[in-house]
C-alpha cells in the first residue's frame, strides 16, 4: 500500500530494494529484477554477448523459455540428453554436442534438483564456454553445500505464481559479474543506460540508447509482493521437501512407480515431484494414467514434452525423433504429482490412495 500511495509504481526504489535483498539472499553480488522468467532467461543470453551464428547446448526437458531464448538473439540452441535416472542435462551429452560454434550452456535444474555443476564447469572452462543456470525450480536448494543462484556466471529465476515465491509475473538474474549485470538493466530498459528515477535524481532529461533493448521492467509494487514473499520462501522449501519424504515412503512398496534419482550433493527444493510409472508392469501408457488420476480427482500433470517435439522446433530447426532418446523415452512415462507448500499430509494420503488403484 506504500507503494501504491508513492510517486513511484514503476522503476522506483522498491526495485532496488528487493534486488538487494534477493542478493543478500543468495549470497551474490548482484540480482537483476524483470518482467518474468523467460525475459531473465533472455537478459542473461543477451548479456553474454550471444547472436547469429552462435550455438548453445539446452536440454530438451524444461519448458520451452529455457531454449526460445537463445533464438531470440538469432542463434541456435542445440539439444543435449539427459541422465536417465535423474532426467537432468548429461554433462557427457554436453561435451559431445560442442562444436566451434558454441558459446554457452544453459543447465536446468529440472524439478528443483541442481545440475552437476562442477562437472559443467569443467566442460565449459575446458572449451571456454559461459555458464548459465535456469534455476527457476531451484532457489532455495544447493550443490556441494552452494547455493542455487551461485553456480554460473550468470543465474536466472522465475517468480510466477506455481513457483516457490511469486511477484504475480516477474523474473531475477544474479550473477558476481558486475559488467554483465549493468549490461542486463539497460537491455531490460529498451538498450537505455538510464531509468526515468534516475533522470529525475539528476534533474535532467537526457538519455541515450545504446543498444537495442526491450521493456522488460517490473513494477515497484510486484517487487514490494517480492521483498514479502521472500520471507516466507525458506519455510516453504521445508515444507516442500517434508511432503517429499512423505510421497517417497508412501511409494517405497509400490512396485510400478519410481521417483527420480536425487543425488547425496544436493539440497532438492522441489518445485516439482516427478516420478515415473512402468506402463508395461501396470498395462496403461502415461496418458491412461494421467487420465485415471484426474478423474480420482487428483491434480497431475506432464512437465515436459521434451522441446525439439514441439511444431515450431520441427519446422523451423528440422528436430527429430531420436534426437534426444533418453528425454524421449521418460516423457512416455512420467508424471508430475502434486506438491505445494499448503498441502496436507492427508492430501498426500490421498494422492497415494489414487496411485493404489491404478493396478486394481
Amino acid at each position: 500500500m506504500d507503494v501504491l500511495r508513492s510517486d513511484w509504481l514503476t522503476t522506483g526504489p522498491k526495485v532496488e530494494e528487493f534486488e538487494a535483498a534477493f542478493a543478500d539472499f543468495i549470497g551474490v553480488a548482484h540480482a537483476v529484477a524483470v518482467s518474468n522468467g523467460t525475459a531473465a532467461l533472455h537478459a542473461a543470453v543477451y548479456a553474454l554477448g550471444i547472436g547469429p551464428g552462435d550455438e548453445v547446448i539446452v536440454t530438451p526437458m524444461t519448458f520451452a523459455a529455457s531454449a526460445n531464448c537463445v533464438l531470440y538473439q538469432g542463434a541456435t540452441p542445440v539439444f543435449a540428453d539427459v541422465d536417465p535416472d535423474t532426467l537432468l542435462i548429461d554433462p557427457a551429452s554436453v561435451e559431445a554436442k560442442i562444436t566451434s560454434r558454441t558459446k554457452a550452456i544453459i543447465a536446468v535444474d529440472y524439478a528443483g534438483q541442481p545440475c552437476d555443476y562442477d562437472t559443467l564447469r569443467s566442460i565449459a572452462e575446458r572449451h571456454s564456454l559461459a555458464l548459465i543456470d535456469d534455476a527457476c525450480h531451484a532457489v532455495g536448494g544447493s550443490y556441494k553445500e552452494r547455493a542455487v543462484g551461485t553456480l554460473a556466471d550468470l543465474n536466472t529465476f522465475s517468480l510466477h505464481p506455481v513457483k516457490h515465491f511469486t511477484t504475480g509475473e516477474g523474473g531475477l538474474i544474479t550473477t558476481n559479474d558486475a559488467e554483465l549485470a549493468r549490461r542486463m538493466r539497460v537491455f531490460r530498459n529498451h538498450g537505455i543506460t538510464t531509468d526515468h528515477r534516475q533522470r529525475a535524481e539528476r534533474g535532467g532529461f537526457f538519455y541515450e540508447m545504446v543498444d537495442l533493448g526491450y521493456n522488460y521492467r517490473i513494477t515497484d509494487f510486484q517487487c514490494a509482493l517480492g521483498i514479502s514473499q521472500l520471507k516466507k520462501l525458506r519455510e516453504s522449501v521445508r515444507r516442500r521437501r517434508e511432503l517429499a519424504a512423505l510421497y517417497d515412503a508412501a511409494l517405497s512398496d509400490i512396485d510400478y512407480v519410481t521417483p527420480l534419482a536425487i543425488r547425496p550433493e544436493v539440497v532438492q527444493a522441489y518445485h516439482l515431484y516427478i516420478v515415473r510409472f512402468d506402463t508395461e508392469r501396470l498395462g496403461m501408457d502415461r496418458n491412461d494414467i494421467f487420465a485415471a488420476l484426474r478423474a480420482e480427482n487428483i491434480g497431475v500433470n506432464v512437465h515436459y514434452i521434451p522441446v525439439h517435439f514441439h511444431p515450431y522446433y520441427r519446422q523451423n530447426l528440422g528436430t527429430t525423433e531420436g534426437l534426444c532418446p533418453v528425454a524421449e523415452a521418460a516423457y512416455q512415462q512420467i508424471i508430475t504429482l502434486p506438491m505445494f507448500p499448503q498441502m496436507s499430509d492427508e492430501d498426500v494420503a490421498d494422492v497415494i490412495t489414487a496411485i493404489r488403484k491404478l493396478s486394481t
